[in-house]
Parts: structure tokens; C-alpha cells; sequence
């Protein structure tokens, strides 16, 4: 061998050592990687709202008294519970309150004069018939017999006045306390008062027509909520009533709800700037929870469209592009990218019909730096 090819395979060698030194450095550094097992179980396919959804009472009330006012009563406060029925707030209503009490004495005065009149009404016409029996054996003369049936007939006609004068009298007791209903705030369903926002001898005034005004009393149904959220267009046609769903919320980030859609939209919100949606609303199933909620609460619904038992899943982080994943070989400590066909998917589960097999290791953490096909890597402990 001469001095140049020594000289050449020298450099050849050095190069090569260069190149195994890179490489094991580089191998040297592994990517950290969040790994999950592909195990059987069910998979549900579902549908989830666009924008977050809300708590919602069953029942709420905007209460405002139908004229104005001052306030002459108001027996609750904020966070007080009330039976259906119970008085919330009076408006000053003596002047009506003696209105009343002069139609309910003028109904009585009629009522009694119309049973006298009607009594004399009764006796004539008695009297009318006797002297009508009369004149079939000559006793009687016409004139008599006139008399007495012409008699009858005023008296009854008074009679049928004085009723008419007695129902006129009843109607203005129901107008006077119908008037004064008009000043009272009564509860329409048992609930807790929310907020309050009159006091003790203000004033105040309806809503004229098409502006509207503060309600005096906030009301709402403690024990029954819903939710109520967007769903987006494209997904709304496969959603159908009755139909079982998950709500989660973020006042309680570590539990879910069960629930059942209770109604659908029949409208699509077309919002400026925002995706075109449909609204559903979502019945809490455990009656339980209810005293634990507040209406305003954030939530977000998942409706269950279909559900498949013992398939092949894995964590929907892992899927890439709906379908790839990344493998962890765990002798080799290598990452492998490999296409899968996917079939149902949720937000937790994606399932794998071809391309996986159970217990092998798939990628959570694709987004990481580093993580790639090919790529040395080591799995990460907690």
C-alpha cells in the first residue's frame, strides 16, 4: 500500500468515526413521549356543542308589577326560598282596597234588593195563577182577572232587573280586585328569589311598550336546570330527541352529568362572524345534582349518536390527520409513523379497524418537538 492510499484510508476512517460519533450523540438524546396502549373497549361516536353552552332554570321570572307605584311591602330578600302563591311585593293600594270594599257593599245591597223584588215577583205570580183558575168557574170578573196577571208580569220583569242590577254588582267587585291583583307580585312557581332590586317606598313604573326596564324580582326554580348550547349546522340533522348525552362543566371539572336532549331548534342562528348553529337543549338526568347548580354556569354537551362495545381503541390525541399514529417500539426505542383506518371518534376514544393491534404503544404527545418517524425516543414517566 503507498503512502497516499495510507494517507486516504486514514481520512476515510477519520470520516466515518466523525459520523458514528454524530449519530450516537444525536441517538444519545432521546424525545420524551407521552405513550397510551391501543386496548379494546366500547366507543362512542357523538357530537359536541361549538361555542360553550349555558345553565339554564326550568323555570325563571322577570317579575314587574303591571302599574306604577310605590312599594308599600316586600316580605323577601335575595336568597329566600318561596312556596308557589306567596306575595312578593305590594304596591300602596288603599284607595283600592276601599274601592273593593264599596263594591263588595253595593253588591250585597243589590243582591238583596233583587231577592226581595224577586220574592214579590213569586207571590204575584202565584196570585196570578189562582185568579186565572178563578175565572174558569165565572167567580172572578175580567177586569180582576187582568189586573192581577198584568200585576204578575211587572212584578217579574222587576225581578229580572233586579238580578241584572245584582250581576253588574258582582262584575265591579271582580274589576276592583282585579285592580288590586294589579298591585301585588305573587309567586308563579315555588323557587328562590335571585335578586331584588326595589325597596321599601320607592317608586315604580312599568315598561312602556318596546323598551325594557330592570325587573324588580328575579326568580328562579332552584331544583330544575338544563342546558342549553350551540350545535353547529352541519351536525345538527343527526341529532334526535330523547337521545343520551354527557355534560361537563367547568364549575366542576372533574365530573360528568348524564342528560337526554329535550328539544331542538327548529331555526338556525346566523350570527355575524360566527358559525351558523343550532340550538339544543339538554336535560340533567340525576336529579340529585340539581341543588349543587346555579343558572349562568358554563357547560359543554356531548350527544351520544352511536355507541359500539369491545373494538379496538385509542386516545384521539394519538390520531394524526384522522389516520396516522405514531408508534413507540419500546426494544428499539424508535418511533414508527403508520396509517390506520379509523372508525368512530369522540373526544376521549378513536377507533382503529385496521392498522393497530392490541397492546401495542401509540404517541400521545405528537405535537412535541422532536417527535417524528424514526425518531429515538424514550417513553415518559410520571
Amino acid at each position: 500500500m503507498t503512502a497516499r492510499h495510507r494517507h486516504l484510508f486514514i481520512v476515510i476512517i477519520i470520516i466515518l468515526l466523525i459520523v458514528a460519533l454524530f449519530l450516537y450523540s444525536t441517538r444519545s438524546r432521546p424525545v420524551k413521549v407521552r405513550i397510551a396502549e391501543a386496548a379494546v373497549g366500547s366507543i362512542e361516536e357523538t357530537v359536541a356543542n361549538t361555542r360553550a353552552g349555558t345553565v339554564k332554570a326550568c323555570h325563571r321570572a322577570l317579575i314587574t308589577p303591571a302599574i306604577g307605584g310605590q312599594i308599600a311591602a316586600l316580605p323577601v330578600k335575595e336568597g329566600d326560598y318561596v312556596e308557589q302563591g306567596a306575595l312578593l311585593l305590594e304596591l300602596w293600594n288603599k284607595d283600592l282596597q276601599a274601592q273593593l270594599e264599596l263594591a263588595e257593599s253595593q253588591a250585597r245591597a243589590a243582591r238583596a234588593s233583587a231577592e226581595s223584588v224577586c220574592v214579590r215577583a213569586d207571590i204575584a205570580a202565584r196570585k196570578a195563577k189562582r185568579t186565572l183558575e178563578l175565572r174558569k168557574t165565572k167567580a172572578i170578573s175580567e177586569e180582576l182577572v187582568d189586573q192581577t196577571v198584568g200585576d204578575s208580569k211587572a212584578q217579574k220583569a222587576d225581578c229580572e232587573s233586579a238580578q241584572s242590577s245584582a250581576r253588574v254588582s258582582a262584575a265591579q267587585v271582580n274589576l276592583a280586585k282585579a285592580q288590586l291583583e294589579r298591585t301585588r307580585l305573587i309567586a308563579p312557581f315555588a323557587g328562590v328569589i335571585a335578586e331584588v332590586t326595589g325597596e321599601l317606598g320607592e317608586y315604580v313604573t312599568p315598561s312602556p311598550p318596546g323598551i325594557a326596564t330592570l325587573p324588580v324580582i328575579d326568580m328562579v326554580d332552584k331544583y330544575c336546570f338544563y342546558v342549553s348550547a350551540p350545535i353547529d349546522e352541519v351536525d345538527a340533522p343527526q341529532i334526535k330527541l330523547n337521545m343520551q348525552s354527557r355534560i361537563s362543566l367547568d364549575a366542576f371539572k372533574q365530573r360528568r352529568f348524564s342528560g337526554t336532549v329535550r328539544r331542538i331548534a327548529n331555526y338556525v342562528l346566523d350570527r355575524e362572524k360566527q358559525a351558523r348553529t343550532v340550538e339544543i337543549e339538554v336535560n340533567f338526568s340525576q336529579t340529585e345534582v340539581m341543588h349543587e347548580l346555579l343558572p349562568g354556569y358554563s357547560a359543554d354537551v356531548e350527544v351520544i349518536l352511536k355507541t359500539r362495545e369491545q373494538v379496538l381503541r385509542v386516545p384521539t390525541e394519538a390520531v394524526i390527520d384522522k389516520q396516522q399514529v405514531l408508534v413507540f417500539d419500546a426494544d428499539e426505542k424508535l418511533l414508527e409513523l403508520r396509517d390506520v383506518i379509523t372508525g368512530l371518534s369522540n373526544w376521549d376514544h378513536t377507533e382503529i379497524i385496521e392498522g393497530l393491534q392490541a397492546g401495542e404503544q401509540v404517541v400521545l404527545s405528537v405535537e412535541r418537538k422532536g417527535v417524528a418517524d424514526g425518531a429515538y425516543a424514550i417513553a415518559e414517566t410520571e
